[in-house]
């Protein structure tokens, strides 16, 4: 799907406040409330807009640690990574899991309250996987930036 001006505008909008009123996205873009209507549900029927979501702010829920951890699996197969990719898709821990380039396989990024709830996940979903080789964990000191919106 080609995306025009207004569109771009539209969705920048909506990644900032996605909770904002047609009426009052309309003005900010210059059109009519019914044709931004109209654009905005085309965005989602084509799955440019893929979900409406409200972002939680993971310390004040108890969850004071973000942990970056990189995987490397046993073996480069389908069926392998596959096995590694559902067990991590079930993990409530995990925020965020990337297939990666280079020396490891994975980057997986875990919010947990503390050391002995990631002592948890890594006994419950990385050493039962006999295909993880080796993983490496760094601990996030401070969050710099943590953003969810495009550049478009």
């Amino acid at each position: 799907m080609e995306l025009d001006k207004i569109d771009k505008k539209i969705l920048n909008i909506l990644q900032r406040n996605n909770r904002i009123a047609n009426i009052e996205l309309a003005e900010e873009v210059g059109l009519s409330p019914p044709a931004c209507h109209k654009r905005v549900k085309r965005l989602r029927d084509s799955n440019v807009i893929v979900a409406d979501v409200s972002l939680v702010n993971p310390e004040v829920c108890g969850n004071k640690l973000t942990l970056l951890v990189s995987v490397e699996m046993e073996r480069d197969r389908k069926d392998v990574y596959d096995g590694f990719k559902l067990a991590i898709s079930k993990a409530p821990e995990v925020m965020h899991c990337y297939q990666i380039t280079g020396t490891y396989d994975f980057m997986v990024i875990v919010t947990v309250p503390n050391m002995e709830a990631y002592e948890t996940f890594v006994d419950r979903v990385i050493h039962t996987d006999v295909n993880v080789r080796k993983f490496h964990t760094s601990v996030s000191l401070r969050t710099v930036k943590s953003s969810t919106a495009i550049a478009l």
